[in-house]
């Protein structure tokens, strides 16, 4: 398999086989959400632990009485992002988010893709104004940390990163559970020096209605219960 040098696929074990399950048609809704939940977890630390850096940030007591140097990220939290993609991108943002050592703002994308041309349609987006009021008062975040499990075509990482970028965002990761080599090189290539992608598993490519084969089928239709709309 060829992937761009931005691009991570965990090779993790317990991930692999966490993935099989999760591509199993038996699996349920509420065993899809917990191995969703799980794969985030696994793919998010491997992604925070290249992106981030430990940094000194003051002093504490322990229980004991003992000073120590407390440490935090850098970039701190106060300039990170987390940026779900609607709707299945929620299903990992608790995962993200108990990574990270304080809470972050979530900053929301709705994208989804024109049946014909498989092309992503904005419906949403609630990235903030830069106000002097609000919390990311210096500009917009240095660090984006964008959820979505699929990376199929590679077209809504592609706008997401696109709408991130003209925002003012510094650098962008995206974490993901499955790919495919097509989609992989999109992202990675729509702003090469800018972005990271990491994966928990990379298929070989789409069907003719964009579904990535073997896939994982409809996952937010999996996640939300929604089969058969």
């Amino acid at each position: 398999m060829s992937i761009p040098k931005n691009a991570h696929v965990s090779t993790h074990p317990c991930l692999q086989a966490k993935l099989s399950q999760l591509r199993s048609a038996s699996t349920g809704c509420r065993d899809v959400q917990t191995l969703v939940h799980e794969i985030a977890l696994m793919v998010g630390y491997e992604a925070l632990g290249s992106a981030l850096k430990a940094q000194e940030e003051g002093t504490d007591k322990s229980p004991l009485g003992y000073s120590y140097t407390t440490t935090t990220t850098s970039p701190t939290p106060s300039r990170i992002s987390l940026v779900p993609i609607l709707r299945s991108g929620l299903s990992m943002v608790p995962a993200l988010s108990s990574l990270l050592p304080a809470p972050v703002p979530i900053h929301h994308l709705g994208l989804f893709r024109e049946k014909t041309t498989l092309q992503p349609v904005e419906y949403y987006n609630n990235l903030p104004y830069h106000s002097p009021t609000s919390q990311h008062a210096g500009g917009p975040a240095d660090l984006a940390i964008v959820v979505d499990p699929i990376i199929a075509t590679g077209a809504t990482a592609c706008a997401a990163i696109d709408s991130l970028r003209e925002h003012g965002v510094k650098r962008i990761v995206v974490v993901g559970v499955l790919a495919t080599e097509e989609g992989l090189a999109a992202a990675c290539g729509e702003w090469e020096e800018g972005v990271e992608v990491w994966v928990g598993g990379c298929d070989k490519g789409v069907d003719e209605k964009g579904m990535i084969k073997p896939g994982l089928g409809d996952i937010g239709d999996r996640l939300f219960l929604t089969l058969g709309k």
